[in-house]
């Protein structure tokens, strides 16, 4: 393995749904971040590392570029502000359509205000004609002198190499910030935790999903190497609470069902998970709520 002599900070941001934490995933080679196909799946800024060569990367997926509607939404919006600063580059993300929409032009107007180096990354060109495309290149390169354009499909990791070959660009001498065989900085508690979210994201309608929180109240091994998991999923209303544990408990099992099975991938042994749903009404807009559920600015 390669002394590690230098290190690139990346902050790969744009609007909800762009692909950012799938791109995350492909380039650190395993899922760190939860994906659905609904928009603000991310909340916090979580770090992917990846060694190539002598450079680490650490790339930083953060929370979907919208317009807030809550204190959460306030906290989001946030840490997207603070992730473009102190960085070595920006990965603006956007979809291939040919208008600079306004969370892209604030984003844009964030990088120019911190001058950092940024590449715009064209996602999802496996949806579009190549005229498209360079109609989207033309429309942001009227927006912002960029040191790259790339086109990729993160779903089909195409043009990842030669992202990853611009990012280099921006390492900077400087030791190991992760030990080797780190792929993220999130603790495991905060892991499970996001699998279980991811759960609900994908197995529950419209607002349901997005009024929940997950704490992971119990979390231990015994002896044999089994953990032990206390899992309670909070929600904004008893209505809600009604559609998560479903008819005799149906939906409940299905989402721990399919969340024990990601789990236990995760951690390389037998789960035993307990799960229960609580109210907490409005939890969203208190700021004591947003805090305890684990989003709390640094």
């Amino acid at each position: 393995m390669n002394e590690i002599k230098k290190t690139a900070m990346i902050t790969i941001a744009g609007r909800p749904n762009v692909g950012k934490s799938t791109l995350t995933n492909a380039l650190v080679g395993e899922k760190i971040a939860i994906v659905s196909p609904k928009p603000q799946t991310t909340r916090n800024r979580i770090c992917g590392i990846v060694n190539r060569g002598d450079t680490q990367f650490v790339l930083m997926d953060t929370p979907g570029f919208h317009k807030a509607r809550t204190r959460l939404g306030d906290y989001m919006v946030n840490v997207v502000r603070q992730s473009v600063a102190d960085v070595d580059g920006v990965c603006l993300m956007v979809e291939p359509i040919a208008k600079v929409g306004s969370p892209e032009q604030a984003l844009i107007d964030r990088i120019k205000e911190e001058r950092l180096p940024a590449v715009l990354v064209i996602n999802k060109i496996d949806t579009v004609e190549k005229a498209q495309l360079l109609e989207v290149m033309a429309a942001y390169s009227a927006a912002h002198d960029f040191d790259a354009i790339i086109p990729i499909s993160a779903q089909q990791k195409d043009g990842l190499e030669e992202l990853m070959a611009q990012l280099s660009k921006y390492a900077e001498e400087g030791p190991q910030l992760f030990p080797d065989g780190e792929t993220s900085d999130q603790p495991e508690r905060q892991i499970v935790a996001e699998i279980v979210r991811e759960k609900l994201l994908r197995n529950l309608d419209k607002e349901v999903p997005h009024g929940t929180a997950i704490e992971v109240t119990r979390f231990s091994e015994r002896d044999s190497g089994v953990i032990d998991l206390d899992v309670t999923i909070y929600c904004e209303k008893a209505s809600h609470k009604g559609i998560i544990i479903g008819k005799n408990g149906a939906m409940l099992k299905k989402i721990a069902s399919h969340a024990r099975e990601d789990i236990e991938r995760f951690m390389g042994t037998k789960v035993y998970m307990q799960t229960w749903v609580k109210v907490k009404e409005n939890w969203r807009d208190n700021l004591n709520y947003i805090r305890s559920f684990g989003y709390d600015e640094q």
